[in-house]
């Protein structure tokens, strides 16, 4: 008798997930080794920052990756598979203010609650390679890098404009910043100069940009991002003399519009400024509320333009006239050369200036014809240039290098390169940081630390209560001898910004050995790098992602490393996305608040007041739409989360979250397990498959389904192969389906059936790993179904014997049909014919032709 599959008992994940991570854990399944006799593929998912809680975008991200690893290491490929913790940061120092404690215990805390999270979700990490950035091991070597980058010359301390809180006494990260006052005191922030570390990035901006150009296996989007970044021009520097000697340099991308330079425009921390404060009160009083305000690119571009005539004049180089300077608050002495020759016809910031100022606005470029807005100011790319003397009638390209040369020829002027980039300001006045290996010393100076007198750790008795960076306000630890000459010096209090901790993180994975001494040993970063995919938002298209390109050029420099690029293959993965609701009053409410009509409109909550149509938006907890994966897991299972959230949607965009596509996946979950026990009790098992199997002798529908599977194999492979998860999930539900369909053959073709369900359990492994295994041992098969390799499939059963062709009458679709790959055409015509809704519309009526496209379509005319 046969055993009823509709009343085999569900899948208990509850019981089969934990035992099988359990497993993988205690025998380091997935530790990784090189083998030279295979191919390698180091596959990284970018840093997670131990915030406490894993949320849904970090399960769609690892679970991408771990689809890729799993995939890779059973097609024959040695695989590196680390996880690790961005651990550092400021939010560790904001929970120590709030919750009385310490920033280490806090990131140690929440890094054992997501480490036991993340091995929840079966990911097939190397677990021997953990390691968090605030781990003395790793800031050690940190500190190693900083000091060798720093006597390559790529690492200097300069004074830099900061947001300085005057209450808390203490620098602002630009995120602290709200509404121009710090973030917990309330107080206004102010710019100060202060002494700052910075990272020589800019030595690296042409290589940056060039090598762009190879990386073809980015994000088009990605690589333009970082294009405009760096932001390369071609421009020049023009001397604009004030008298005699003295002369203001201005460096311009767009010198055909000097003929129009109606002032020039100085940064308040210009030199000039700066001299003339000394004799100017109106100048100082300038300067001082241009100081009230953050300094960051967001705030600088939305405050108001404010400006003060410094009554000097310069000479115009083409034109007998003069032009006013004046000092302006948006012009930033980071920025070329901190002065700026106006021309307000045709730059916004510039108009607006000269319009609140009643500054003259001279028009020089003249739009095409069709252009699609020629008001001023015009800022269009096409033109021809008008009043500009030698110029006019030139194209602006045409215009821009005959004034460069003339600028040249008559000694005014140099061509340039110029580029967007900055130097990397690395300084932070935090604790919870990497601290910096130098040493004040009055007598020697600056005097760097010798790698023997690493590390220097961070000292754990620390108050954060008082305004102030904690390590500067620790005498005990701040006083030190200077190493040079014996004397009384300082630390260094400055810590260095996350960022740094993450650019080179991926280098530390590929070493073997965490007691390792060299953790960039060069024999195990020359196995494994570059990374061959690597996976992450694309909010980390450019700082991220940039810093970490330079890192890997410094330290091949600094003669670390070998490589020059570390990330071969990019993949940056959509958001998980929510349906959300908000009431008329602007509440937000979360779905399970909200019920459903008949037609599937959200129209009232369940107390029945009015709510305004859902919109599918970014998950966020001021939203309420933030599911939790620890509660999915605890009612649905590891399996059916991984399942969905590759399911549906390609995983290079958004995914919307669905309770009910998340129940099905779910019962796709417990119809694979039915189909496992049904087979099991039909007798397919480890030892049948190793019969020879006679395909000839089949029943038609068992040598169809069998020949199907090897076109499953086929497509599946494909999909993986290019990350298609979503493509993948559906041939293995296509190919479920039609198992299902022959379920009572099973029982007398069980060496066919042994080794359908075998490979079956294999292509489903790096989906949903824990029900594969489960099924793997539950059929009698060694080892794990991780160890074993990818199935293959048999080329002379990828082609069709039949195909189903769909009809058209008049163009429009009647019917289909199904007919042998080799009819001749006349038989195709006769079966399309044949069938009834065809013939009832056709009928009587005259065929005016037949056309039939092989392997596509059939149509009638009428």
């Amino acid at each position: 008798m046969l055993l009823d599959i509709s009343e085999i008992s569900p899948y208990n994940f509850s019981i089969v997930e934990p035992k099988w991570q359990e497993f993988w854990y205690k025998n380091q399944s997935f530790k990784s080794t090189f083998d030279l006799r295979k191919p390698k593929c180091y596959v990284l998912e970018m840093f997670m920052y131990p915030s406490g809680k894993v949320h849904i975008g970090h399960v769609r991200n690892y679970t991408i990756g771990d689809i890729i690893a799993r995939f890779k290491r059973a097609c024959g490929y040695s695989v590196l598979h680390p996880v690790g913790w961005d651990a550092f940061g400021l939010p560790a120092e904001n929970a120590a203010l709030k919750n009385k404690s310490h920033p280490k215990e806090w990131t140690y805390k929440n890094i054992g609650i997501m480490r036991k999270q993340i091995k929840s979700l079966g990911f097939s990490y190397d677990w021997t390679r953990d390691f968090a950035t605030c781990d003395p091991r790793y800031y050690e070597f940190q500190q190693k890098l900083f000091l060798a980058m720093y006597r390559e010359g790529l690492i200097y301390r300069k004074k830099s404009a900061v947001n300085w809180d005057p209450v808390d006494n203490c620098v602002l990260a630009n995120e602290q910043v709200v509404d121009g006052r710090g973030w917990r005191s309330g107080a206004i922030v102010e710019r100060r100069m202060l002494a700052q570390w910075f990272i020589k990035i800019t030595a690296y901006a042409e290589e940056l940009l060039s090598e762009l150009h190879n990386l073809d296996d980015w994000p088009e989007k990605v690589r333009i991002m970082q294009e405009n970044w760096i932001g390369k021009s071609e421009g020049c520097s023009i001397k604009f003399k004030i008298n005699g000697e003295a002369s203001i340099t201005v460096f311009t991308t767009r010198p055909e519009t000097i003929f129009g330079a109606t002032f020039l425009a100085v940064s308040p921390d210009h030199a000039i400024v700066q001299e003339l404060s000394h004799s100017d009160e109106k100048i100082r009083k300038f300067i001082d509320d241009y100081k009230k305000g953050s300094v960051s690119a967001e705030f600088l571009e939305k405050q108001e333009k404010f400006g003060l005539d410094t009554g000097i004049f310069v000479d115009h180089p083409f034109l007998k006239k003069k032009l006013p300077v004046f000092i302006a608050n948006f012009v930033l002495m980071s920025y070329g050369t901190g002065a700026i020759f106006a021309t307000p016809a045709h730059d916004e910031r510039d108009y607006e200036f000269a319009v609140k100022y009643g500054l003259p606005i001279l028009e020089v470029i003249r739009p095409d014809e069709d252009a699609p807005d020629k008001r001023l100011p015009y800022v269009g790319s096409g033109g021809t240039m008008v009043n500009s003397d030698f110029l006019n009638g030139l194209s602006i390209p045409e215009a821009r290098k005959a004034i460069i040369d003339k600028l040249c020829e008559i000694g005014v002027g140099e061509r340039k390169k110029f580029y967007k980039l900055r130097d990397w300001g690395v300084s932070r006045q935090r604790y919870w940081g990497c601290p910096i290996p130098m040493i004040h010393c009055e007598k020697c100076g600056l005097v760097p630390l010798k790698d023997e007198d690493l590390p220097v750790l961070l000292p754990d008795d620390v108050a954060f209560d008082n305004p102030g960076n904690p390590l500067d306000l620790h005498a005990t630890w701040k006083q030190v001898k200077c190493p040079q000459c014996g004397c009384d010096a300082v630390r260094e209090t400055d810590t260095l910004d996350t960022f740094v901790d993450s650019s080179w993180y991926f280098l530390r994975f590929c070493v073997n050995d965490h007691e390792n001494p060299n953790l960039l040993s060069p024999d195990d970063i020359q196995q494994w790098m570059p990374v061959d995919q690597y996976i992450g938002g694309v909010e980390h298209a450019i700082l991220h992602l940039l810093y970490a390109r330079f890192f890997t050029k410094a330290l091949a420099d600094c003669g670390f490393i070998k490589i020059r690029e570390p990330f071969k293959n990019l993949f940056t993965q959509g958001m998980v996305c929510s349906v959300t609701y908000q009431k008329e009053n602007g509440e937000w409410l979360s779905p399970d608040e909200v019920t459903r009509n008949l037609e599937g409109i959200m129209e009232e909550t369940t107390t029945g007041e009015k709510v305004i149509v859902g919109r599918v938006e970014k998950m966020s907890k001021s939203k309420k739409n933030v599911v939790d994966p620890d509660i999915i897991i605890k009612n649905y299972g590891t399996d059916a989360l991984r399942l969905f959230v590759v399911s549906d949607t390609p995983p290079e965009k958004d995914f919307p979250w669905s309770d009910e596509g998340l129940e099905g996946c779910w019962r796709f979950i417990n119809r694979l397990w039915r189909l496992f026990v049904f087979s099991q009790s039909q007798g397919v098992c480890a030892s049948e498959c190793g019969h020879d199997l006679n395909i000839d002798g089949l029943k038609d529908n068992v040598r169809e389904v069998y020949k199907a599977f090897h076109r499953t194999i086929k497509n599946i492979t494909n999909a993986l192969d290019e990350r298609g998860m979503n493509r993948a999930v559906a041939h293995i539900r296509d190919c479920v389906n039609s198992l299902y369909s022959c379920l009572n053959d099973i029982q007398e073709n069980k060496p066919v059936f042994s080794v359908i369900i075998r490979d079956l359990i294999k292509l489903l492994s790096p989906m949903v790993p824990h029900i594969c295994e489960e099924a793997w041992s539950m059929l009698g098969f060694e080892n794990l179904v991780s160890d074993h390799d990818w199935p293959s499939y048999d080329e002379k059963y990828l082609a069709k014997s039949t195909i189903t062709l769909p009809i058209q009458v008049n163009g429009k679709l009647r019917g289909s049909v199904e007919v042998a790959v080799n009819d001749p055409d006349h038989v195709v015509f006769q079966k399309a014919l044949a069938i009834d809704n065809v013939k009832n519309i056709i009928g009587t009526t005259k065929i005016k032709k037949q056309i039939f496209v092989k392997g596509k379509i059939i149509n009638f005319v009428v």
